[in-house]
């Protein structure tokens, strides 16, 4: 069977019924009969690509939709940018369509929502600018890992081991695409180094730190509904994620399972859904009021005005964030002599090394009593601060 043949197309100027002068790309498009028809699409206005050459380089990115089969001899090099736009197109779809974020079936390998988030946010501030025009066969693992080590904020802090290694992986990312479509035949990123190693070990409260942190903070929130607190087996279902205000299904399949309630945690839960007047079965937990019930708090104002402030009036003086609580947590249940397999199914991370192939499956009552000794001891602290 022969390749079909690789097309260029044609671009040119035309002026449309309203007198704006617009740049159009034509090509032809090979029909089931075998016959071709001619198709066109309009690539920006003259005012937006000034010159023929800026132009022809956003019709570069077009190119590898209408060809989406052709080889790399035929393609000759393609552009960084014009990969990156391409992968944009069917490795974060959620972004690139502007849709919201659909369930993840079984079948299908897509990265979530706030991944695709993330991914963009590195390939528009680090990666674009410097690598968008080289062409795939110009960029080169050495210069590529002397670049990242020159990496640093506008402040002059330079950018965390941990961020360089995730631009490098993105970026081994794009080749692994682009040799996928056979646009290319070896992934130069595989020989960059560069260590996640952290610089700085994370802030990790005290109990009794915690205690006053909890005490202080008299506002609630969550992102769950009451669907999904289950107060029959003492249990809530995270059934999904929120990232920017978009809501998504939860990030990956360790984060779908249920989180055991204590009972003192299961209890409070019930008044406050007793005292809310948005208590129906698909209202948020923790609605808010200045949104009539409509949305949850969000943790970046959450954070702010209340977390921040409260670790203030408290004289709390490390450096913490929503992660301080995880590692807290975590902390605290290794300190508990907890099993490592119930530690990660509480923290809810898709694998722990090690402990994955060594521990089994931890069952609810393991989790529970984990939870639970870690609840009784921060309540009573909890209880007097805010009595």
């Amino acid at each position: 069977m022969r390749r079909a043949r690789f097309q260029r197309g044609s671009l040119r100027r035309i002026r449309r019924k309203d007198g704006t002068k617009v740049w159009e790309y034509r090509w032809r498009e090979a029909q089931t009969d075998g016959t071709r028809k001619r198709r066109s699409m309009i690539v920006g206005s003259v005012e937006d690509y000034p010159s023929e050459s800026l132009a022809q380089a956003e019709v570069e990115k077009l190119r590898l939709n209408i060809n989406p089969f052709a080889s790399q001899g035929a393609i000759k090099d393609i552009s960084v940018e014009a990969l990156v736009n391409h992968y944009r197109e069917h490795e974060m779809p959620d972004i690139f369509y502007k849709d919201e974020p659909d369930k993840i079936s079984d079948e299908e390998e897509r990265k979530s929502y706030s991944t695709q988030y993330n991914y963009d946010g590195y390939l528009r501030k680090w990666i674009l600018p410097r690598w968008r025009s080289y062409r795939l066969s110009e960029v080169k693992a050495v210069e590529v890992e002397q670049w990242l080590k020159t990496l640093s904020f506008e402040n002059g802090n330079p950018l965390a081991r941990g961020s360089k290694a995730k631009i490098r992986n993105i970026m081994s990312g794009l080749y692994s695409h682009a040799i996928r479509w056979e646009w290319a035949t070896r992934n130069p990123i595989t020989s960059v180094r560069q260590s996640a190693k952290r610089q700085s070990v994370p802030e990790v409260l005290t109990v009794a730190e915690l205690v006053k942190l909890l005490g202080a903070i008299r506002e609630p929130f969550r992102t769950a509904v009451f669907l999904d607190v289950d107060f029959k087996n003492n249990q809530i279902f995270i059934r999904r994620s929120i990232v920017k205000q978009k809501i998504g299904p939860p990030k990956t399949e360790a984060s779908e399972k249920p989180i055991p309630l204590n009972a003192d945690l299961a209890k409070a839960l019930r008044l406050w859904k007793m005292k809310t007047i948005y208590n129906r079965p698909d209202d948020w937990v923790y609605a808010s009021v200045a949104m009539n019930g409509t949305q949850p708090y969000w943790p970046n104002s959450i954070y702010r005005v209340y977390i921040k402030r409260a670790a203030k009036k408290i004289g709390l003086k490390k450096r913490i964030g929503w992660h301080t609580f995880r590692h807290t947590f975590g902390t605290i249940l290794n300190a508990n002599g907890e099993n490592p397999k119930v530690i990660q199914e509480l923290l809810r991370h898709a694998t722990l090394k090690v402990t994955m192939d060594t521990y089994v499956q931890a069952v609810s009552d393991e989790k529970r009593n984990a939870q639970s000794k870690v609840v009784e001891m921060l309540l009573p602290g909890i209880r007097r601060a805010v009595s």
